[in-house]
């Protein structure tokens, strides 16, 4: 099968700024199911091997959409590196959802997709953004988290450090990659606690009636296993796959020279193409009749 792939989509959106995605799909004139890949903390749509990972999505039958948020600290000219440190600052929760909502109205309108199938996939960070999205958005009716987080308020500081912040108004966080000081101005946290009930992940998986699929590595450094189970034993609709050995990102770096997925990101693209699968399959059984 032969996929077309559409780079650097400028999506527009009023409420945050202009940012880009790219769509992956088969090449026929079907209507295919609509997934969108979330990136996670300091991640982009083109960090490692995601390329890879959206070419077997379409190749697989879908039409798949990897994209930035709007504040990620990338740009539309360029969005490989860092350029934009000010934005990055400037990201919080709110903005994240308001982008979400935007890429999700753009490509809903396509008519190559099927407007009944839609499904999203969050990394990290981005799987709890996902949870909230598929908790209040109906048109989403599936749901993936790869190494999703469970709370979003245990991340930030307490006591004297969130002081400091408070005091000061910007703290910095160190790019291991990159090494550059990255900061977060404290309208992060004053969005978050102003928000928080509406960002609550445990309240929205414990009342999502959706089917969710966990997919987590138990040899990850930056989102325990455990924040998995509490996942999987908050949502009654959810099912949990554990891959042993596997760490944050699946066995992916930045950059990704080679030419296939590491085993454990193609182990983890695959659990989630099968839980796409059987679910779609059934909601045409169930359409059919």
């Amino acid at each position: 099968m032969d996929i077309k792939i559409d780079r650097s989509i400028v999506i527009h959106n009023p409420k945050t700024k202009d940012f880009l995605a790219d769509a992956y799909y088969p090449e026929t004139s079907e209507k295919f199911p609509l997934v969108l890949f979330i990136h996670g903390y300091k991640g982009y749509k083109d960090w490692g091997a995601w390329d890879l990972m959206a070419k077997k999505f379409a190749l697989n039958g879908y039409f798949f959409v990897k994209f930035n948020f709007s504040h990620n600290g990338t740009t539309l000219e360029d969005s490989l590196n860092f350029d934009d440190l000010e934005s990055f600052g400037h990201n919080n929760f709110s903005k994240e959802m308001l982008d979400y909502e935007a890429v999700l109205n753009h490509f809903y309108e396509n008519p190559e997709i099927d407007k009944d199938k839609i499904a999203i996939i969050g990394h990290s960070r981005g799987g709890g953004i996902s949870v909230i999205e598929a908790f209040e958005e109906e048109r989403v009716k599936l749901l993936i988290a790869l190494a999703g987080v469970s709370h979003f308020g245990y991340r930030f500081p307490s006591g004297e450090r969130l002081e400091t912040w408070e005091k000061e108004g910007v703290m910095f966080s160190e790019n291991a990659r990159t090494h550059q000081q990255m900061p977060h101005y404290f309208q992060f946290y004053q969005d978050y606690k102003a928000n928080e009930e509406r960002f609550n992940i445990q309240y929205a998986a414990q009342h999502l009636q959706k089917p969710f699929l966990i997919i987590q590595g138990t040899n990850d450094d930056a989102v325990k296993d455990k924040e998995a189970t509490l996942l999987h034993e908050w949502c009654k609709t959810s099912e949990l796959e554990m891959i042993d050995g596997a760490n944050h990102t699946f066995g992916a770096k930045e950059p990704w020279t080679e030419e296939t997925l590491p085993p454990d990101l193609e182990k983890a693209t695959d659990f989630a193409l099968s839980f796409l699968l059987k679910h779609f399959e059934k909601d045409a059984d169930v359409n059919e009749n």
